[in-house]
């Protein structure tokens, strides 16, 4: 079974893209950096992360 993902989509020219995975029943921010975020069990948490993430 594959991971379900929702793209965040990051400022133009910044070259990050983030995005959510389910895995079981946490869901971890990632981005294309290689950046992972901690496992959470709430979705907008893991939003967040990947917000915060955006910013730096």
């Amino acid at each position: 079974m594959r991971p379900k993902a929702s793209e965040v989509p990051s400022e133009p020219g910044e070259g990050h893209c983030t995005r959510t995975v389910e895995q079981g029943a946490f869901c971890i921010a990632r981005c294309n950096c290689g950046w992972t975020g901690p496992a959470r069990r709430a979705r907008a948490k893991a939003r967040e992360d990947a917000a915060a993430h955006l910013e730096r």
